[in-house]
């Protein structure tokens, strides 16, 4: 009981880090470091704006659709049912239809399929290689800190719900794994031990050298993700560097907001 705190900080750092990260880099989505340099120098503050003219502070479904998911979680406790991935589809749906900000053309032929089908997953594809699972996966991680086999159940049933597609799943559990490890206070040493298996499992993953691409492709936002999150222990730091690659800004940053803030916790 006495770590509660420290693990509540931490986790809370974690869900922080996330929506900073996004409403950070949705700034200067889809533009280049040339661009970004040209326009604001180093991008270092939550001024809004952005291909989707938002305001300062505003998030985009990065957090949204894993609000949606904590909420779908919390939702299944608080009746008795734990995990019900019909529930977590709904709030999907329920998202999907509030009218978000933006929707990865995955994620939305995702719930489309489901509201046709009411299928829970996606068949597999060569196209669904994309972050938006990986995005959106803390609230299961968070659900399941003391049962890892629950939480990569959940995280892969969650992701396949959109993104069926090999890379994405390993991505997903990894840094599933990763955020687990930072949560409890281990601390990234677990996290470089995490990181190398899925690179040696997967060798697309390799990210040293950094080659230098932060899109949405999955491989491409987990080398930027590994590599600033590694090379910078600072949170700020860390944001900064990643959001400054520009391209898929939002999710890099938020993904390394998460990891940097789990690893900080809230109150640094």
């Amino acid at each position: 009981m006495s770590e509660l705190p420290q693990i509540y900080d931490r986790a809370l750092g974690a869900y922080l880090g996330l929506a900073i990260g996004d409403a950070l880099g949705a700034t200067v989505e889809f533009m280049t470091p040339r661009e970004i340099r040209q326009r604001y120098g180093v991008h270092r503050d939550i001024v809004g704006g952005g291909w989707l003219k938002l305001p300062a502070g505003r998030v985009t479904d990065d957090t949204t659709m894993a609000l949606a998911l904590g909420d779908a979680l919390v939702a299944g406790h608080r009746a008795g049912s734990g995990f019900d991935m019909e529930r977590v589809a709904q709030a999907y749906v329920a998202w999907w239809r509030g009218k978000p900000v933006d929707c990865g053309n995955t994620c939305r032929r995702g719930i489309v399929r489901y509201l046709r089908e009411g299928s829970l997953e996606s068949p597999p594809s060569d196209g669904d290689g994309g972050n938006g699972a990986l995005m959106r996966n803390l609230p299961a991680v968070l659900a399941n800190l003391h049962d890892e086999a629950a939480m990569l159940a959940q995280s892969l049933a969650q992701a396949r719900f959109t993104h069926h597609h090999p890379l994405s799943d390993a991505a997903v559990l990894c840094f599933a794994r990763m955020t687990r490890a930072l949560v409890l206070g281990h601390g990234p040493t677990p996290c470089a031990v995490l990181a190398d298996a899925l690179a040696s499992a997967h060798p697309v993953f390799r990210w040293l050298p950094y080659p230098g691409r932060a899109s949405g492709y999955v491989v491409d936002t987990v080398q930027t993700v590994l590599h600033h999150f590694f090379t910078h222990r600072d949170f700020e730091t860390a944001q900064i560097a990643t959001v400054n690659l520009g391209d898929d800004a939002d999710t890099t940053g938020a993904l390394v907001g998460m990891l940097a803030g789990a690893a900080c916790g809230a109150r640094a």
